[in-house]
Protein backbone atom coordinates (compact mmCIF):
# COMPACT_ATOMS: atom_id res chain seq x y z
CA UNK A 1 0.00 0.00 0.00
CA UNK A 2 1.36 3.07 -0.95
CA UNK A 3 1.31 6.14 1.32
CA UNK A 4 -1.29 8.35 -1.42
CA UNK A 5 -3.94 5.42 -1.05
CA UNK A 6 -7.58 6.85 -0.95
CA UNK A 7 -10.22 5.10 1.34
CA UNK A 8 -13.65 4.09 -0.85
CA UNK A 9 -14.90 7.75 -0.12
CA UNK A 10 -11.55 8.46 -2.17
CA UNK A 11 -10.25 10.53 0.56
CA UNK A 12 -6.57 10.18 1.78
CA UNK A 13 -5.76 7.35 3.69
CA UNK A 14 -3.33 7.65 6.95
CA UNK A 15 -0.17 6.00 6.60
CA UNK A 16 0.35 2.72 8.48
CA UNK A 17 2.19 3.07 11.76
CA UNK A 18 5.97 1.39 11.64
CA UNK A 19 6.54 -1.42 13.09
CA UNK A 20 9.55 -2.46 15.24
CA UNK A 21 9.69 -5.68 12.64
CA UNK A 22 9.72 -2.95 9.56
CA UNK A 23 12.23 -0.55 11.05
CA UNK A 24 14.57 -2.46 12.60
CA UNK A 25 16.00 -4.42 9.20
CA UNK A 26 15.50 -0.84 7.27
CA UNK A 27 17.76 0.71 9.90
CA UNK A 28 20.39 -2.20 9.71
CA UNK A 29 20.44 -2.23 6.29
CA UNK A 30 21.24 1.83 6.43
CA UNK A 31 24.21 0.78 8.80
CA UNK A 32 26.08 -1.69 6.59
CA UNK A 33 25.67 0.95 3.74
CA UNK A 34 27.34 3.08 5.96
CA UNK A 35 29.86 0.55 6.46
CA UNK A 36 30.50 -0.26 2.95
CA UNK A 37 30.79 3.44 1.54
CA UNK A 38 31.93 4.79 4.40
CA UNK A 39 31.00 8.06 3.26
CA UNK A 40 32.86 11.34 5.36
CA UNK A 41 30.57 12.68 6.74
CA UNK A 42 28.13 10.64 8.13
CA UNK A 43 28.55 9.99 11.91
CA UNK A 44 27.64 6.29 11.55
CA UNK A 45 30.72 5.80 9.52
CA UNK A 46 33.06 7.48 12.09
CA UNK A 47 31.37 4.73 14.44
CA UNK A 48 32.08 1.96 11.96
CA UNK A 49 35.55 2.77 11.10
CA UNK A 50 36.97 4.44 14.25
CA UNK A 51 38.73 3.21 17.44
CA UNK A 52 36.63 0.53 18.71
CA UNK A 53 36.41 2.00 22.46
CA UNK A 54 34.60 5.03 20.98
CA UNK A 55 31.78 2.97 20.07
CA UNK A 56 31.68 0.87 23.36
CA UNK A 57 32.59 3.83 25.61
CA UNK A 58 28.95 5.26 23.57
CA UNK A 59 27.43 2.27 24.46
CA UNK A 60 27.71 2.35 28.21
CA UNK A 61 26.68 6.38 28.47
CA UNK A 62 23.35 5.20 25.98
CA UNK A 63 22.92 2.95 28.57
CA UNK A 64 23.24 5.25 31.31
CA UNK A 65 21.15 7.35 29.91
CA UNK A 66 18.12 4.63 29.68
CA UNK A 67 18.84 4.25 33.36
CA UNK A 68 18.29 7.78 33.98
CA UNK A 69 15.11 8.34 32.00
CA UNK A 70 13.97 5.63 33.47
CA UNK A 71 14.34 6.69 37.06
CA UNK A 72 13.35 10.19 36.23
CA UNK A 73 9.59 8.61 34.84
CA UNK A 74 9.61 10.68 31.32
CA UNK A 75 7.74 8.11 28.52
CA UNK A 76 8.76 10.23 25.75
CA UNK A 77 13.02 10.64 27.08
CA UNK A 78 12.59 6.64 27.91
CA UNK A 79 11.13 6.67 24.29
CA UNK A 80 14.13 8.23 23.27
CA UNK A 81 16.90 7.45 25.11
CA UNK A 82 16.51 3.37 24.14
CA UNK A 83 16.41 4.56 20.71
CA UNK A 84 19.79 5.77 20.87
CA UNK A 85 20.81 2.84 22.70
CA UNK A 86 19.10 0.35 20.54
CA UNK A 87 20.68 2.49 17.30
CA UNK A 88 24.07 2.23 18.98
CA UNK A 89 23.80 -1.57 19.44
CA UNK A 90 22.67 -1.88 15.99
CA UNK A 91 26.05 -0.28 14.77
CA UNK A 92 28.03 -2.42 17.50
CA UNK A 93 26.39 -5.45 15.65
CA UNK A 94 27.37 -4.46 11.74
CA UNK A 95 30.85 -3.56 12.92
CA UNK A 96 31.69 -6.84 14.19
CA UNK A 97 28.99 -8.84 11.47
CA UNK A 98 25.89 -10.09 13.91
CA UNK A 99 22.61 -10.24 11.80
CA UNK A 100 19.38 -9.31 12.99
CA UNK A 101 18.91 -13.12 12.53
CA UNK A 102 21.19 -13.86 14.97
CA UNK A 103 19.98 -11.98 17.37
CA UNK A 104 16.67 -13.13 16.42
CA UNK A 105 17.71 -17.00 16.87
CA UNK A 106 19.28 -15.88 20.61
CA UNK A 107 16.22 -14.20 21.82
CA UNK A 108 14.29 -16.64 20.63
CA UNK A 109 16.01 -19.33 22.07
CA UNK A 110 15.83 -17.25 25.60
CA UNK A 111 12.35 -17.12 25.41
CA UNK A 112 11.62 -20.50 24.80
CA UNK A 113 13.66 -21.58 27.88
Amino acid sequence: MSDNSLDALGAPTPAAQPTVGDVLPALYEVLEKRKRDMPEESYTAKLLLGHEDKLLKKIGEEATEVVMAAKDGSHDQLRYEIADLIYHLMVVMVRWDLTLDELAEELDGRRRK
